[in-house]
């Protein structure tokens, strides 16, 4: 069973925020330990937010008990359906409604105090300066990403390399048959490469780009292509000398997929392909000119393919 590092975070910063709260004899002590849990996140990004989310809250149901249980209506347990019909509807506005929850624990406190006076506004601050506090000196500290990261890139890029190679022999061979289940490894992998990098986005409070998401939103858009190329190649029923040099272009391409950018020398050598093809003869049946129609158009997916490879940076990874 493996343990992840926020798990290890929450158990050591419930007991400390605990610990610290006694140490200072405040009251309700345990609840610095419920902050602490609801305030460590995966992200240093989602960590800080949440921060803000729960203090902001709290701050609001202080004010408003202390309207409502003090000015208006008395500590009763009508009071706090009331004040409970004004309070989330504000947090909702003000965009902290994640803080529902720990402001709560906050005003059945005061409820239970049966008084808001300085006294206990402090108890309930310092319980919850404690319990974020700790929360958020744990997330300083998040797991590197990029080893995962790169695992990834070296995988997406086998699927892709195996696609295109896939492609090239689709083209080149009549009766060639193909499972495709690398096009569902692929969209899986892509999935999972993205949100992992989001996290390291999300982990970089003052770059908040970071070149593998780039990355994978380049190769999101290729694969769309390569699955929009698919029905392109099934169409093609004449294997001739044009879809063996289409597919000798795929070929060479699925031994260049990596991060460097060589799409410039496949763009040239696309262009000639199509050169070569407007000096051929036209078709002379109806079969043959559906099929050349058809590589033409793998061609401009080909192309979009490309240039979509040539804007992405080498020094990006």
């Amino acid at each position: 069973m493996r343990i992840g590092s926020r798990t290890i975070k929450t158990a050591l910063g419930t007991p400390l925020a605990i610990w610290m709260a006694q140490l200072l004899e405040l009251d309700n002590f345990a609840s610095a330990g419920i902050v602490t849990i609801l305030c460590i996140q995966v992200t240093r990004k989602r960590s800080l937010l949440s921060a803000w989310h729960r203090f902001a809250a709290c701050m609001l149901a202080i004010l408003y008990s202390f309207i409502f249980f003090e000015g208006l209506m008395g500590f009763t347990p009508l009071a706090i359906g009331v004040m409970l019909l004004v309070f989330i509807p504000t947090t909702v506005r003000l965009k902290i409604t994640p803080g529902i929850i720990t402001s709560s624990v906050i005003v059945l406190h005061l409820y239970t105090f049966g008084k808001i006076d300085l006294s206990i506004v402090w108890n309930e601050f310092l319980l919850i300066v404690i319990g974020i506090g700790i929360a958020l000196i744990l997330n300083i500290y998040m797991p590197n990403l990029e080893r995962s990261l790169e695992e990834y890139q070296m995988d997406v890029e086998d699927c892709f390399s195996s696609i295109l190679k896939e492609i090239s022999l689709y083209l080149k061979e009549e009766k060639y048959a193909w499972a495709g289940e690398e096009l569902t490894r692929t969209a899986e992998l892509l999935e999972e490469a993205k949100a992992l990098a989001y996290k390291q986005v999300e982990n970089r409070l003052l770059k908040p780009h970071h070149p593998y998401y780039h990355y994978f939103h380049m190769r999101t858009k290729q694969f769309e292509l390569l699955e929009q190329m698919l029905p392109l190649v099934t169409r093609i029923s004449q294997y001739d000398e044009y879809a063996s040099k289409i597919g000798d272009l795929f070929e060479d391409l699925s031994g260049a997929v990596h991060p460097g950018n060589t799409a410039v020398l496949y763009l040239r050598k696309l262009e000639e392909l199509r050169n070569y093809f407007k000096e051929e003869p036209l078709p002379e049946s109806r079969e043959e000119f559906e099929s050349r129609a058809s590589l033409y158009q793998l061609l401009n997916e080909l192309e979009d393919y490309l240039i979509i490879k040539r804007s992405f940076k080498r020094s990006d990874i």
